[in-house]
């Protein structure tokens, strides 16, 4: 049965759907459909979709269990798994910059989905890219060097809300104990598709471990470049009310900061366990 029409985008990554109303609710076949077109295209895009925070959530739901309210930013009133992310001249994005969200965590999120509740008149796109392609295009040698290897991440530039333009020792320390790093396998393995992909990121992978601070150094250098190639990207064009998903364990993206003194609000929820995997 057709429950909508999918319109690839690129020919590595991306996907449009319509004629789907995520105000409704779903059926469970119309839900699966969406999930796998997610696995497809690892980032699914919906224009046209003036939900309400329950059916956000609601929709969110049917994919997994849901982040706990974050501690730093700012919820939907009555909604505390709806993240507000706010971004104007007094409060600038910090997200421009390549990452998979919270890869310094043990357990990264499987999923976010982003509703657009204002964005400028042009200007502040968000771009993914496709992890699966950044390791497959690599010569085989590569790739089975990097499939010994594992990486430490950390909380990364999240060191900036611990900085109040004085220099705190005791809060950064307690900042870093409090999130720690994590260690993943350079190269992993998708549950679904059992296909490997590349998982290090500017904002938050580190070191090599193993490695010499310069060869790590270098290494990380040359998989990041390689990383940002236009061939693995989708570059997303906000409007109102528009929705993207996207599947954070084999991708990537940056939001891209060129908007000036405009705002930008956007609302996301993040799915934490995919539990079509189990």
């Amino acid at each position: 049965m057709k429950y909508f029409e999918v319109k690839q985008i690129t020919p590595f990554i991306g996907a449009e759907i319509s004629g789907v109303d995520l105000s409704q609710p779903l059926t469970r076949e119309c839900q699966d459909a969406i999930y796998q077109a997610l696995i497809d295209y690892l980032v699914i895009f919906f224009r046209d979709q003036p939900i309400e925070p329950a059916q956000h959530l609601a929709f969110a739901e049917t994919f997994g269990e849901l982040e706990e309210p974050h501690i730093h930013y700012r919820h939907v009133s009555g909604f505390e798994n709806i993240l507000i992310l706010q971004n104007d001249p007094d409060n600038p994005d910090g997200t421009d910059v390549w990452h998979s969200d919270v890869s310094y965590k043990e357990n990264p999120p499987f999923a976010s989905i982003l509703w657009a509740n204002q964005v400028p008149n042009c200007g502040g796109d968000t771009i993914w890219g496709n992890m699966y392609a950044a390791y497959e295009a690599l010569l085989p040698e590569l790739q089975k060097d990097l499939e010994s290897l594992k990486a430490v991440h950390d909380f990364g530039d999240f060191r900036n809300m611990y900085f109040d333009g004085e220099v705190n020792n005791a809060k950064m320390n307690q900042a870093t104990q409090k999130f720690g790093c994590a260690i993943h396998d350079v190269v992993k393995t998708h549950p679904i598709t059992n296909r490997k992909y590349l998982f290090v990121n500017q904002a938050f992978t580190t070191h090599i471990l193993g490695r010499s601070s310069e060869r790590s150094r270098n290494l990380l250098g040359y998989l990041l470049n390689h990383i940002n190639q236009p061939e693995f990207q989708f570059r997303f064009q906000w409007r109102k009310n528009s929705i993207a998903m996207w599947d954070n364990r084999c991708t990537q993206h940056y939001a891209v900061t060129d908007y000036g003194d405009s705002k930008r609000i956007m609302h996301r929820v993040t799915v934490i366990n995919d539990r079509r995997s189990f």
